[in-house]
């Protein structure tokens, strides 16, 4: 914080601002500092605009002394401007007398009534074109850091989804209720088709954003190290993949995977929309295949990446169901068939009770 002078606003000074404020016929009151008082020293009447008067400003303005210029705006004739008014040739002295008195200046005078300040060094700052100049950077909106700009982004995203502010209540509401999308026959059944696939293959969804419904954008054989290539890598997109493998502990040697794609390229607006409906599609899938009675379910694991390139033979192999008891096949209705040969786990007996 800077240190204040101590300098303090002469009663004269006061009642003409005081006067100044009432009358609304004072334009510019010009301030210097004398006998380590604040004191007015000059006045101008209202002629025009405050452009316009800042012409007739330039005569009273020297090369080497700073002073204090208050101006009455247009827009709100009980409103101020405070104008510092320091030139580069003035002395250190006098350039550090003028900064540190600038704030008890103003709060002396009522800091309501200044609305608006300004610093100068030249004449040329204040000038009509350069007053311009600086209403349009204070209406300018303030630089965002990367992080702040991507959070601008994602609450304007919001706003044009429709969604209000719903303050603490906003986690969950969205924990508690999915976005459900309509598919499309296409989509559905290839998904369904998916439950009696012996081979590898990929089936590829999008959303529709104009209708807001699941469409089929491709399907086909692919092995899994063709499966990173086969996903975009622009986009988001949801992916159903049948693997054949040799490591499932259900349903044999068939993995069934749900993939959530969203690369870091894709638009703030379509991440949200996937994100909030990727449950939902999970669990509509998996109800498709218990309809069709499929022998090996859809990994519990749902797997999401923003880098497709990172899906290889090592990462579905972490997707599996490992974490699932050896002999232990869970169907798409999500029931547990156990293997009789494998003896059930007995708890053992605790301590004897003491006497």
């Amino acid at each position: 914080m800077a240190a204040t002078s101590g300098i303090g606003v002469s009663p004269e000074l006061t009642k003409a601002f005081s006067d100044a404020v009432e009358t609304k016929n004072v334009r510019f009151i010009k301030v210097i500092i004398q006998d380590e008082s604040l004191i007015s020293v000059a006045s101008l009447p209202v002629a025009n605009s405050l452009n316009e008067d800042l012409v007739q400003l330039q005569e009273y303005l020297e090369d080497k002394e700073p002073c204090y210029i208050l101006a009455r705006l247009d827009d709100s004739p009980s409103e101020w401007l405070a104008i510092s008014y320091v030139p580069d040739f003035a002395n250190v002295r006098n350039k550090t007398l003028y900064a540190s008195t600038r704030s008890s200046l103003t709060k002396s005078l009522g800091s309501t009534i200044f609305t608006d300040s300004l610093f100068a060094t030249h004449k040329a700052d204040l000038t009509p074109e350069a007053y311009e100049a600086h209403k349009r950077h204070q209406a300018a909106p303030k630089p965002l850091s990367a992080r702040e700009q991507e959070m601008a982004n994602i609450k304007a995203a919001e706003r044009e989804a429709g969604n209000s502010y719903e303050g603490s209540n906003a986690r969950k509401n969205h924990i508690g209720q999915r976005v459900g999308l309509s598919w499309s026959s296409e989509a559905e059944d290839a998904v369904k088709g998916l439950g009696s696939r012996n081979a590898s293959r990929i089936v590829i969804l999008k959303i529709e954003p104009s209708t807001e419904s699941l469409e089929l954008n491709s399907f086909a054989d692919v092995t899994v190290d063709n499966l990173s290539s086969s996903i975009p890598s622009d986009e988001p997109s949801y992916v159903f993949y049948v693997w054949t493998n040799r490591y499932s502990q259900a349903g044999g040697d068939i993995g069934l995977f749900f993939i959530y794609s969203c690369p870091t390229a894709s638009p703030v607006r379509y991440r949200m929309v996937y994100s909030s409906a990727a449950m939902s599609t999970y669990l509509a899938a998996k109800g498709f295949l218990a309809e069709t009675g499929s022998t090996f379910p859809l990994a519990t694991k749902r797997i999401e990446t923003s880098d497709p390139a990172e899906l290889d033979e090592a990462f579905l192999k972490a997707g599996l169901n490992h974490d699932r008891p050896a002999g232990a096949i869970v169907n798409n209705d999500g029931t547990r068939q156990d293997d009789p040969a494998k003896p059930s786990f007995a708890k053992p007996k605790g301590p004897a009770r003491r006497r």
